[in-house]
């Protein structure tokens, strides 16, 4: 394991799920984490998540809103020091037909998950540069920036906006050592603790559908995203900037659900 002892992370959308396991793991490895989420009851239960409080902030905070993302950042510096690492993961999953969705729910996932995105980045991006630090940002895709999806029109397009935001920013930090990349999932199994309240959303025949087009046969788990982040965030990956990292057991590379067209020898 990399050591990220020394450095300061900061996690959106960390209170639970994938944001969690980030967070999580960046602590196993040494960091001190700030978590940042707009739900105070959901972070206030992230903190049985760790095994000691030790290097850990718990800020509560809109990523929709400039200045509450602002002070995040300031809160991590009051608290640690500058952010050597920011990933923007906070995001929202709505589920509507265009037909029938109503305009809210369209603004609530483009302001959470491309506005709440770009505001992360840019706050961390101006504590880096100010600080003359050679920091990583990780932005937070999904599969579905190009894979389309049935009732997931704001979610899809949000996300295919951020990836494209991440492309552009690599390009225009590359100047001061700061890499920008996004980290991809398919479909992650989200572990259901104990202290919190169920989200299942989906029924038995869509996960069905799913696992089917997996190539791999099975659901990714949130600490091979976590892992796939960190490597971002790694000397290992000094190179690598603009990229988007797909971590989905193979079922953005095509129609893994057809046969083959004719037989094979």
């Amino acid at each position: 394991m990399v050591s990220f002892a020394g450095q300061v992370v900061v996690v959106t959308g960390a209170a639970s799920g994938i944001g969690l396991g980030i967070a999580q793991a960046f602590h196993d490895a040494g960091a001190s984490v700030v978590l940042g989420d707009v739900r105070q009851d959901a972070l206030d239960r992230a903190g049985a998540a760790f095994s000691d409080r030790e290097r850990l902030a718990f800020v509560p905070v809109d990523v929709r809103d400039a200045a509450a993302v602002a002070n995040l950042v300031a809160a991590a510096e009051q608290a640690f020091g500058a952010p050597s690492v920011m990933v923007a993961n906070a995001g929202i999953v709505p589920n509507a037909s265009v037909v029938h969705m109503d305009v809210s729910e369209w603004d609530a996932a483009i302001e959470t998950n491309l506005r709440g995105v770009f505001l992360s980045c840019q706050a961390a991006a101006r504590s880096m540069v100010a600080h003359g630090t050679r920091g990583r940002i990780v932005t937070i895709s999904s599969i579905a920036s190009h894979v389309g999806r049935l009732g997931a029109s704001a979610y899809c397009a949000s996300k295919a906006g951020v990836e494209m935001l991440t492309k552009v920013l690599a390009m225009e930090l590359a100047e001061h050592r700061i890499n920008v990349n996004a980290v991809a999932p398919g479909v992650i199994e989200i572990p259901q603790r104990a202290t919190e309240p169920s989200a299942r959303r989906t029924n038995a025949e869509f996960r069905a559908a799913l696992i089917e087009a997996i190539p791999w046969g099975r659901y990714g788990q949130v600490d091979e995203v976590a892992q796939s982040v960190l490597y971002l965030c790694s000397p290992a990956a000094e190179y690598i900037t603009g990229a988007v990292v797909p971590v989905d057991g193979g079922m953005d590379t095509g129609w893994t659900h057809m046969p083959y067209s004719s037989h094979q020898r």
